[in-house]
């Protein structure tokens, strides 16, 4: 038999571990230490205030990060090395969302008070070199939380309800100029009923047309559903607790059927409480799942390649290999937000923290 080269302490070990029979054991202890997990990665950014809740992955190498500050990054090495891109008059907004095409080719939201200017969205299409603001709204009560795109063309953004009404955003020219869904067209909200700008996932799309909000901060968590890029919707109620500060945080889709959402309670970080949800219609029904482990608030969930969910929080990181009947612990670093494209993860948090998947 023969075995790899071993450092000195291990080598000596070998012939006791042959002799009593334990080297079977001792491989297989030696195996577990390497386990899947997030694997930090070198930030640029100097200042730990910076807090990242933005994440898009475009390929195994080209991946987007937005944070606050207005800071956005960029890679195209896989976060070998990541470069800043700064916006132009945007040092005091927090990108909370950012939809990614290519290398070139970006769009960061801005999250945050109209009435102080900070609802706003740029795209680039030279790499972060220059941007170019594309929406402005100083209209009192509008607060956006999340960006999403079925395709280079269409997509949406959603905000806070300004006059008892989701403030939604659609684009058909790749976010070159957006226009806002009539209100009329929209289901009534609730009390205090509002969407949580944590982890960029309270809006999802699917396919070429559906798409999803998720609400957080009422009395009754709910899920709002289109099949038409917006033109109509539907809202069901969920079984995730609610509250003023607790509610649904991120959602996922397998396909046009399965689903996952998470949440908690941001003001209970690590409170343990039913904190998954999982759909197998669409998303016109939900059922509770098995809480996460570890427990407490989780802001996105991603599917990695090998058809398993992984779901991040300021609580840590949790992975599901069967649809959230079951949960493993993966570590407990706090993120805000993860992405997944061609085999690699991502996951982003606050002080400047980026991590990659170590499968």
């Amino acid at each position: 038999m023969i075995f790899p080269a071993l450092s000195n302490p291990r080598r000596a070990l070998l012939p006791r571990l042959l002799a009593t029979g334990c080297l079977g054991l001792w491989l297989t202890a030696g195996t577990a230490l390497v386990q899947a997990g997030w694997v930090p990665q070198v930030s640029p950014v100097i200042d730990t205030n910076t807090s990242f809740r933005a994440v898009a992955a475009v390929s195994s190498n080209v991946v987007w990060v937005g944070g606050s500050g207005g800071v956005c990054l960029r890679t195209l090495n896989g976060g070998t090395t990541w470069v800043r891109k700064p916006v132009s008059g945007a040092e005091k907004l927090d990108f909370r969302g950012v939809a990614a095409f290519d290398a070139r080719t970006a769009i960061l939201m801005s999250a945050g008070l109209a009435e102080a200017g900070a609802t706003r969205l740029f795209r680039t299409t030279d790499g972060g070199d220059t941007w170019t603001q594309v929406f402005q709204t100083t209209e009192p009560g509008a607060f956006l939380d999340g960006i999403a795109f079925w395709d280079a063309r269409n997509g949406l953004v959603m905000g806070d309800p300004v006059g008892g009404k989701w403030f939604l955003l659609r684009t058909g020219d790749g976010g070159q100029t957006w226009e806002r869904l009539p209100p009329a067209r929209l289901p009534a909200m609730l009390p205090n009923e509002a969407a949580f700008a944590a982890g960029n996932s309270a809006l999802v799309t699917q396919g070429t047309a559906l798409a999803w909000l998720a609400s957080g901060g009422g009395p009754r968590a709910r899920v709002f559903r289109t099949a038409d890029r917006g033109d109509t919707w539907d809202v069901v109620e969920t079984p995730m607790p609610a509250g003023e500060t607790a509610g649904i945080f991120g959602l996922r889709f397998r396909d046009a059927r399965h689903g996952m959402g998470v949440g908690g309670d941001h003001k209970k970080e690590q409170q343990a409480s039913p904190n998954v949800m999982v759909t197998d219609d669409g998303g016109r029904s939900w059922r509770a799942a098995t809480p996460t482990d570890p427990p407490g608030l989780k802001e996105t969930v991603i599917l990695t390649s090998d058809g398993a969910w992984l779901a991040v929080g300021p609580s840590g990181s949790s992975r599901s290999g069967d649809g959230g009947l079951t949960w493993k612990l993966v570590d407990r670093q706090p993120f805000h937000a993860a992405a997944w494209a061609e085999g690699r993860g991502w996951a982003v948090g606050g002080k400047g923290q980026i991590a990659v998947w170590q499968p």
